[in-house]
Order: structure tokens, then sequence, then C-alpha cells
């Protein structure tokens, strides 16, 4: 993280920087919390995550795109429950290589998504560590009552889909670490910028019997959806969407089909729908704008198995991200 190492004070950090962000109900960052009024008819959906450097993004990438994934990965939380972004809570526990020209693409970052998602800052809290940068962010989000889209709620029978493409994301952070050709940048890009499906994942509310985002890898968060529903499914690895430079990167080496199904950081949705709902699913996706593909079935049992073109169990032996 070269750059400037000055730092401005914690309260000149929140004037300048922050305050420009809050939303209305953050009072400018001047008091202790936020208020959030939800509209009528809706629930007030909330979300978490943390990154650190060196797990979640590459020390060096940069800062503004840092931000904006995480954010992003937030927002897909909330897309993964059918809500509507509102506003959000940001903590940063800063080390002291970390300095006010690297917090200044950080928070234009965040201001260049929130024009984007319309979201906007409610307050937080910053310190200082002398371990590795870390960042948290809690997101809030609306939904109408009784419309939440949640992992439980599968049955046998439902047809398995995902959202967009699955795998950039892996291959991306190999080629960043030098380990695959991205010629164009596109899978590193993947890697860097998720791109959460929230219109998608409304369109799926009152439609999808339950889902989620990939964050920890498409058969990892699959998984998680079936312990939750208590069935098991089964994916057709031959169906699993793939862009083209993931598919020319399998052509040069087929192992990384494990990668592609068990690596994280896709922010695709992944969602199970009842066979009396296709002609509602085609309805709902195609006025949210993003490919939805079939990948396989939910069945009865527990855990998920990949079959090949004929039918042999290649199921990752490490299905994807664990935390601890």
């Amino acid at each position: 993280m070269p750059g400037d190492t000055r730092r401005l004070g914690e309260f000149e950090l929140i004037a300048e920087l922050f305050a420009p962000l809050a939303a209305p109900g953050g009072f400018g960052l001047t008091d202790d919390a936020a208020i959030i009024t939800p509209p009528v008819g809706s629930d007030v959906v909330m979300t978490k995550d943390m990154m650190v450097s060196g797990v979640h993004f590459l020390p060096d990438d940069p800062p503004d795109l840092v931000a904006r994934k995480l954010l992003r990965v937030n927002l897909s939380d909330l897309a993964a429950m059918g809500a509507a972004p509102h506003g959000y809570a940001l903590g940063l526990s800063l080390p002291p290589e970390v300095g006010d020209d690297w917090l200044r693409a950080f928070a234009a970052g965040l201001a260049a998504d929130q024009r984007e998602f319309g979201i906007a800052l409610l307050g937080g809290d910053t310190t200082s560590t002398p371990g590795p940068l870390t960042l948290s962010l809690t997101a809030f989000g609306f939904a109408r009552q009784g419309r939440l889209l949640r992992r439980s709620g599968a049955h046998p029978g439902d047809a398995v889909f995902v959202t967009g493409t699955i795998g950039d994301a892996a291959l991306g952070l190999m080629a960043l670490r030098g380990a695959l050709a991205d010629p164009d940048g596109f899978l590193a890009g993947r890697y860097r910028l998720p791109r959460p499906r929230l219109a998608a994942g409304a369109a799926l509310a009152g439609i999808a019997s339950a889902g989620l985002d990939i964050s920890d890898g498409l058969v990892a968060d699959l998984g998680h959806l079936c312990s939750a529903s208590r069935v098991g499914a089964v994916i057709e690895a031959a169906l699993v969407p793939l862009s083209s430079q993931a598919r020319r990167s399998i052509g040069h080496r087929p192992a990384l089909i494990g990668a592609v199904l068990a690596g994280g950081d896709d922010y695709e949705l992944v969602f199970s729908v009842p066979p009396d709902a296709a002609g509602a699913l085609e309805r709902g996706i195609l006025g949210a704008g993003v490919a939805a593909t079939r990948v396989g079935r939910i069945v009865a049992g527990e855990g998920v198995r990949v079959l090949d073109a004929t039918g042999v169990d290649i199921t990752p032996e490490n299905p994807g991200f664990r935390h601890r």
C-alpha cells in the first residue's frame, strides 16, 4: 500500500472523507447513532461482512476497488435475500502504512458505488492496529414483508439455477498471483469488483424456493442451501455457465474445473425453483437483465454431488472456502 503515510486525525478524517457520504439518517456523522425508517409494509434486512488484507483482497489492490468490493459483497447478501439497499455502517482498523492518499481513494470508491446503487453511509468507527488492514461493513436494506428469499425452502424436484457465469473470480485471483494468463484482465476484474445481483434477487423473491449468493464457492454454498433445507443436490458440471475467458483457461488446463466449482468470490446467486414456477422465473429474470442457467436439481438426502457429462462423480474434495 504505497503512498503518503501521513494520517488525518480521527475527526478530520470523518469530516473530510466520510461525512460527505452520509445519508440524512446519519446526521452528517455528528451523532452517536443513526436512524432507519423502513417503508410501510417492509422489513429491515441487515448483513455484515469483513475483509482483511492478504485474505480477502491483495495488499496492492487499488484502494477504490477495495472499497467497492467491500460494499458490493454486502450488497450481494442483500440481493440474496431479495432486499433493496438503503444504508451502511463502516468500520476501519488501520495499520500505520495506510495513509491519507490511500484513504482518499478508498472514500472515492465508496462514493462511486453509492451513486450507482443508491445507498449511503449511516455511521461507523475507526481504530488503529499493528496488524493487517481490516475493513468491516454492515449494510441495511428493505424487503417486502413475507417476501424474503431464504436458504431454507428447497424441495426434491426443484431445479437449481445460477445467475451469470461461475468461476471467474477464482481464476482471476490465480491470474493476479501470476499462476494463470489473463490477457484482457477480465478474470482479475471479476475478482476485484463483484456484481451484486440486486435486480435478480428482488425478482426471485416469491418465485425461488431458496437461494443465497456464491461467496465460498458454488459447491460449498449450494451445500449451505441444502443443509438449511434438509435436502441434497446434484450439479451437472457440463451445464455450469462459463465466460469465454474461463472456457479458454480450462481448455488449456482441464484441472481448473475444480477451481471453477469450488472457488469463491463469484457473488452470483444460486437458487432453487419449483417445477411450476418456470414461467414466472423466465419473466422475472428477463426483467432483471441477467442470465440464469439451470445447473442441476434438488434431491432427497444430503450434500452436493457433481457429475460430469458421462455421469461420473467429480465432486471436489475441498468444496469451497472455509473461514476457519
